[in-house]
């Protein structure tokens, strides 16, 4: 698993199964350097915040530039800023999954966007308060890309 220099690892998205529509459950295991009791408290909250890296990408990927999405000519070009995939300068991710329930070192959790595999660089449980205040705005073209997002690569 490729590391950042420096970067001490939370966790590790040890299983996940796109194969149910709308609910893609996960596991995400705690790094066993850290003691169960850094997780005293989560069970109270519905939602986490986990922060992963795209670990199979290199600098080589990073697109510094206006692109389609998906290369798809139906979709304006825009900027590297935009896009939420491995093609950025610093190669992270943010998901916000729904916690289901712990076991052990073990976070059950619906709709974590990521891969088997992917290591996670920190994991927070999600404030209300600390969500965007005020209305979300966006061009049509995200919704349009994005209706299946959550069903089976198959089904899309």
């Amino acid at each position: 698993m490729a590391r950042e220099p420096n970067d001490k690892l939370a966790a590790v998205i040890v299983e996940i199964c796109w194969s149910q529509p709308k609910a893609v459950a996960a596991v995400v295991r705690l790094a066993p350097e850290y003691p169960i009791e850094t997780l005293q408290g989560v069970n109270e909250f519905s939602h986490l915040q986990a922060t992963w890296f795209f670990s199979e990408g290199s600098a080589d990927d990073v697109a510094l530039h206006a692109q389609s999405t998906r290369d798809n000519p139906s979709c304006p070009a825009t900027g590297t800023f935009v896009h939420h995939n491995h093609r950025r300068p610093a190669r992270i991710a943010i998901s916000f999954p729904r916690l289901l329930r712990m076991e052990g070192h073990d976070l059950r959790v619906l709709d974590l966007d990521a891969d088997d595999g992917k290591p996670v660089i920190d994991l927070v449980a999600v404030f209300q308060e600390m969500l965007p205040r005020g209305p979300l705005t966006q061009p049509s073209w995200p919704s349009k890309m994005l209706t299946d997002y959550w069903c089976d690569a198959k089904e899309r």
